[in-house]
């Protein structure tokens, strides 16, 4: 008796961190990266010169964190209920590449930060989709999925591609506007993104959710951590990947010049694939498992989070975080590669079916778009 109220509510619960982070690696290979995280702290302390070195230690260590905070945010939004759960994923399903773009924007590097939003964007359609379609399709003839949210979340991601071809669009008119206008727009495009995306989750989440009842029903069998330890392991985690963050951002220039790419590419294909790699297992293994609805409902929530919430909350925050503000103007190589990937996941989920040969066709374009950005990196935008 006295023994048991000696103990917290976590230990009688059968739950600790180490113990959870031990099962989750013996589940998830993927997790034992995790001995990288304190290797780049130290390596950065040891030898800040060293920005190659650093650069490929902080992608690895970013990896394992990325898989944790997955977790454990996906705990905490199952116990708060829909609504409140729905804005967490949309606040923290994609914390890792958030964390990664404010580290970049604190530091002037837009390019970077651009390109990893469209690298996002595109890496998610295409890349985590197509390989969703391999996998499953490679163990399964024929697998089904929910069509109608798959549309849903396809026509989000087409409106948030509108919205950030328009700036691109006015900034190459005749009369071009000044840069002020630019910003302007880009700033109401923004705050009008984010209510697009607030009442599709109250769309989705309240009036209409029998429609998405699929996709939701697919978490019931996995086993959720405790409330609690999920915060704590949110917190504590977040704060890693903040610090890894910026050892990568203040090698990713050096670096990339010694290994021969350009922050576009980084941005666009090693950061995109880096903090998606996480989504990607569980997608991956969904598929596998004859759950293509789930793998479907990850690769384009994610890419739809990123379009119509991540990006515009970038450029709000670049109004006090950034050394100028970020305006929504990509260039025009990233615009048309996000149009294609969008137009992609339309077709590919038009039938609400999935194949083998369906994932190769969209890893062929993700392969297209990777070879050219590794030959001909862009230039920033005008």
């Amino acid at each position: 008796m006295g023994d048991s109220e000696g103990r917290s509510p976590i230990a009688s619960s059968g739950f600790t961190i180490g113990g959870i982070i031990k099962t989750e690696v013996s589940q998830q290979p993927l997790l034992a990266l995790v001995v990288f995280v304190p290797v780049a702290i130290i390596l950065e302390q040891v030898t800040p010169e060293a920005h190659t070195l650093l650069f490929l230690m902080s992608i690895v260590a970013i990896v394992p964190l990325a898989a944790l905070l997955s977790r454990a945010t996906e705990a905490v939004a199952a116990k708060t209920g829909d609504a409140v759960g729905g804005l967490l994923n949309a606040t923290l399903g994609n914390l890792t590449e958030l964390v990664i773009s404010l580290a970049a924007l604190q530091s002037g590097q837009y390019l970077l930060v651009k390109a990893s939003l469209a690298g996002a964007i595109v890496t998610n359609t295409l890349f985590m989709l197509g390989g969703a379609f391999l996998f499953g399709g490679l163990r399964h003839h024929v697998q089904e999925f929910n069509r109608v949210n798959a549309r849903f979340q396809a026509c989000l991601l087409f409106l948030a591609t509108i919205a950030i071809l328009v700036p691109s669009l006015v900034s190459e008119a005749d009369r071009a506007p000044d840069t002020a206008t630019v910003q302007n727009l880009s700033l109401g495009l923004a705050l009008l993104l984010i209510a697009v995306y607030a009442l599709g989750m109250f769309f989705s989440l309240r009036t209409h959710r029998e429609l998405f009842a699929s996709a939701s029903e697919s978490h019931e069998s996995e086993k959720l951590w405790p409330l609690s330890v999920s915060i704590i392991i949110l917190v504590i985690v977040t704060l890693f990947v903040a610090v890894i963050s910026e050892i990568f951002v203040g090698s990713v220039q050096i670096a990339a010049t010694h290994l021969g790419m350009t922050p576009a590419f980084v941005g666009f294909i090693v950061v995109a694939l880096v903090g998606a790699a996480a989504e990607m297992t569980t997608a991956f293994s969904a598929a596998r498992a004859n759950r293509l609805d789930l793998s479907v409902s990850i690769a384009l929530g994610s890419a739809a989070q990123i379009a119509l919430f991540v990006a515009p909350v970038l450029v709000l925050v670049s109004y006090f975080l950034g050394p100028a503000p970020m305006s929504l103007e990509f260039w025009r190589g990233a615009v048309t590669m996000m149009l294609v990937a969008t137009l992609a996941a339309t077709l590919l989920s038009n039938g609400g079916r999935g194949a083998w040969y369906a994932g190769v066709m969209a890893l062929a374009v993700y392969a297209i778009f990777g070879l050219t950005l590794f030959l001909l990196p862009p230039g920033a935008p005008s």
